[in-house]
């Protein structure tokens, strides 16, 4: 019977990174493990070295077939055991009786995970760096777009949309950084036995453990019981998760500016792409929505992962279940909203008149700040220069007039300054601060990092 699919993570929202986390994937890790573990044992002659190169040869996905470790676990309800049977049903002579020799499941399984996480954190660091790479473009590009800057939803003072998707860079700069110190903390494995003592491997256990490790590219744990404790893949998730609110945020402005009512960015929309079913005008940010919607999946699988760390005496199975879920669907998830982003930056549209009318829609009040500051070097109080513009832009709005005509009716500011020093006041383009600065050292900073 052919499977039909259920989970749109296998159909809607798979991407290439999907491949470290398919069974077969998970199968030829674990023969990985296998192969490795018969080396160690007759390097320390605990088995025949003819032993070990058999099941060297034999643990790998052209003898060993996904489809007959299926058919081995229906009969035991054991995947694990199933492979260890399946392999050594492939192996001659007597090599397949040293499978997995002194080896408790979850030495094959944890160091397995070990093996297919820090393949997935790796994959990952380079899809976000495809991303960082189109923020810098844009920022280069738009460094010196005066907008609005907004507070609790309200106009501010202004800044640049090189501002805003600089702070966006430096935020994923800040999740590769620790890409790379998660990474550094997940990959480990163990070779330790059922508690965790190494009984089973005898007077070279530590040895054997090390040489595994060290074969596999991994670290190995100094201590544990049946499984590699779960902090570590606790902070795994807790990391795909964070790095989805930040993509999420970045989403989120976009549907927000995307708003009819301010229209000052959009999202790419193709020559025959359809917003709404019933509405043919719609132009919905739907790819930023979906980056909105998948974040809450990944903040979601935060629990169980959490859960599983507080496990019972050397170790229960209440984590295995769940996590043949949760560690695919968040590393999967999160790569298909790097993914849509990435293409949402590259294509991103703004629409300069419509950003320099909102920049201009409080008839210069947003400006406020940059007058009272000044009023303070013509030597008015700070406070006393507050109210006098506090007042004022309460007037400019209720009367719908320009801030400017307001302080010309005010003795004190035209005392202060002439008509042409208020104009220059008013100009927003002129107080954007160190906002250049600022984007020239983050450029230099990043492209240096990351030899842009």
């Amino acid at each position: 019977m052919d499977h039909k699919f259920i989970n749109p993570v296998e159909t809607r929202y798979r991407t290439k990174i999907a491949e470290i986390f398919t069974e077969e994937k998970k199968l030829e890790n674990w023969l990985k493990v296998e192969a490795v573990l018969a080396k160690a044992h007759a390097k320390w002659g605990n088995i025949p070295q003819e032993a070990a190169e058999e099941i060297g040869k034999k643990a790998n996905l052209n003898y060993v077939k996904l489809n007959r470790v299926k058919e081995i676990d229906d009969e035991i309800h054991h995947d694990l055991m199933a492979m260890v049977k399946a392999l050594s049903e492939q192996c001659e002579g007597n090599a397949g009786k040293y499978v997995h020799l002194g080896a408790t499941s979850y030495d094959i399984e944890d160091t397995a995970t070990g093996l297919q996480l820090k393949e997935a954190i790796i994959y990952i660091t380079n899809s976000l760096k495809k991303l960082l790479i189109e923020l810098i473009k844009v920022i280069e590009d738009k460094k010196s777009l005066v907008c609005i800057g907004r507070t609790h939803g309200q106009h501010a003072i202004p800044t640049t949309y090189g501002m805003r998707f600089g702070v966006w860079a430096y935020e994923i700069d800040r999740h590769l950084d620790r890409l790379k110190e998660t990474l550094n903390r997940i990959s480990y494995g163990k070779m330790s036995g059922a508690v965790g003592n190494m009984a089973s491997f005898g007077e070279k256990g530590i040895e054997i453990q090390n040489f595994i490790t060290k074969e596999l590219g991994l670290n190995p744990a100094l201590i544990a019981n049946q499984i590699i404790q779960r902090d570590r893949h606790a902070e795994v998730l807790f990391l795909t998760a964070l790095i989805g609110q930040s993509l999420a945020k970045v989403a989120r402005q976009f549907r927000v500016l995307q708003r009819n009512e301010i229209a000052e960015i959009f999202e790419p929309f193709k020559k025959n792409q359809v917003g709404s079913s019933t509405m043919p005008h719609k132009r919905n940010p739907h790819k930023s929505e979906r980056i909105c919607s998948l974040a809450r999946v990944l903040k979601s699988n935060i629990i169980p992962a959490l859960d599983n760390i507080i496990l019972e005496d050397e170790r229960d199975l209440t984590n295995s279940a769940n996590e043949r879920i949760i560690f695919a669907e968040n590393f999967i998830l999160l790569d298909f909203m790097i993914i849509q982003l990435t293409s949402i930056i590259q294509e991103v549209e703004f629409d300069e008149e419509r950003i320099e009318e909102n920049l201009n829609l409080t008839k210069g009040a947003c400006l406020s700040e940059k007058i009272m500051l000044n009023l303070v070097e013509k030597g008015i109080g700070r406070q006393e220069g507050h109210e006098i513009l506090r007042k004022a832009a309460i007037k400019a709005k209720k009367e719908n007039r320009f801030i400017k005509e307001i302080l010309l009716e005010n003795g004190k500011i035209t005392e202060s300054f002439t008509k042409d020093e208020i104009d220059d006041l008013l100009n927003p383009h002129n107080y954007i601060g160190k906002s250049l600065e600022l984007l020239e050292n983050l450029l230099k900073f990043l492209k240096n990092k990351y030899n842009l």
